[in-house]
């Protein structure tokens, strides 16, 4: 008689110790978290504690076996059988099932900066149209939402084509560790709005969020109207909505007006029509990156002290071809300074900075993996912060 160890994976019917996890719930339009702890148990396999050794009589001369079968005592073959209804087998994922991107985003809770009607929540609904959108407060808070899984994704600026960097998000993206998925880039229409009835001629202060009132100065300035800094642009609606003064307006957009039952008093009014904004969908996973579109690949990393370092990390990309669309450069908070002695004169101090960069090419083609690769040789730290398909101004 021959001995055979069959392992037996097994789990106790009653755990010493119990994984216990919050749970999360969403009621009558706010965020709720429940702290009562959900108990989990894995089921028993009626198996013993210890590892189990099986007795297995040595088969008989000749005797065959299937792989979906075992021997009787004569011998003979008894099949176990496929599945009956092959339609209830699981099938394989197709390229669908593994997109980011659903059509209209059902059943996904996105989370924006600010109320109601502002530009992020614009955003949100076109990349997303069927979505529900969750306002907040600060950019951190829509950040920690997303992973404290309270919603799916996250639609947050990152940059204007008149207003530059917005540089909180960035050191955000640095601070957190979530993914981009996604970029958006969505047209801005700076629109005056007031109370119904109210003619332009009679609106003496307008409120909005200070980068809407740069991108407006000369048309501000020429109306003669003085202005006057609000936290957001949706919020400056609300709140002339609701204050019922005749000479006061808001800079936000059209969509803010039909919310709050604003009149439109005049469209466009920022000083360059071409006015872009281009917001980053964060998520907790990253997408598989493909080849099948144009991709852009985002990422931040500081460098090794020397002469030409700057350039040579550069020179890793159009080696092979990379056009880069975005660098930008900030003091790296933990070591702001670098102390540099290299002279009989005494130590010079220098900013230390990370860099970040966009390049147009996809983590699944060869030569952006060769470049990363290259430009470790330089780079102390470096992250990629999401390869994600490039979007279009429609």
């Amino acid at each position: 008689m021959a001995l055979k160890c069959v392992p037996i994976f097994f789990c106790s019917q009653k755990p010493q110790s119990l994984l216990e996890i919050p749970a999360l719930g969403y009621s009558r339009g706010r965020i709720v978290l429940d702290l009562r702890p959900i108990r989990l148990e894995c089921c028993a396999l009626g198996a013993s504690a210890q590892s189990a050794i099986c007795l297995v009589e040595d088969e008989k001369p000749g005797a065959k076996t299937s792989p979906t079968g075992k021997i009787d005592n004569d011998g003979n073959t008894i099949s176990r059988g496929f599945h009956k209804d092959l339609n209830l087998l699981p099938k394989p994922l197709s390229k669908t099932d593994l997109s980011p991107f659903p059509d209209d985003g059902s059943n996904l809770r996105v989370a924006f900066q600010g109320i109601s009607g502002a530009y992020g929540e614009d955003a949100s609904l076109k990349a997303y149209p069927n979505c529900e959108t969750v306002p907040c407060d600060q950019f951190e808070a829509a950040f920690n939402a997303v992973e404290l899984w309270l919603v799916d994704k996250a639609v947050l600026p990152i940059e204007n084509s008149v207003g530059g960097s917005l540089h909180r998000n960035y050191d955000l993206l640095l601070r957190h560790r979530l993914h981009i998925v996604r970029e958006v880039l969505l047209v801005v229409n700076h629109c005056l709005l007031a109370l119904p009835g109210v003619e332009k001629q009679e609106v003496k202060r307008v409120l909005s969020h200070p980068q809407a009132l740069a991108q407006c100065e000369m048309a501000l300035t020429k109306m003669g109207i003085v202005r006057v800094s609000a936290d957001d642009s949706a919020g400056s609606a609300k709140i002339v909505a609701s204050s019922g003064r005749r000479d006061m307006g808001a800079i936000a957009s059209a969509r803010a007006a039909a919310l709050y039952g604003l009149d439109i008093l005049a469209e466009k009014v920022q000083d360059e029509d071409d006015n872009v904004t281009r917001y980053l969908v964060l998520t907790r996973e990253p997408i598989i990156p493909g080849t099948d579109r144009l991709y852009k690949t985002s990422i931040v990393f500081t460098l090794e002290e020397g002469p030409g370092m700057l350039f040579k990390a550069l020179a890793v990309f159009s080696l092979r071809g990379i056009n880069l669309s975005k660098i930008e450069s900030r003091p790296q908070k933990g070591r702001p300074l670098r102390v540099v002695d290299d002279s009989n004169k005494g130590s010079a101090k220098y900013f230390d900075y990370l860099f970040y960069i966009d390049f147009e090419a996809s983590m699944a083609e060869q030569r952006a993996q060769n470049a990363l690769e290259h430009l470790q040789e330089y780079a102390r730290f470096l992250r990629v912060l999401g390869c994600y398909p490039m979007d279009e101004v429609l």
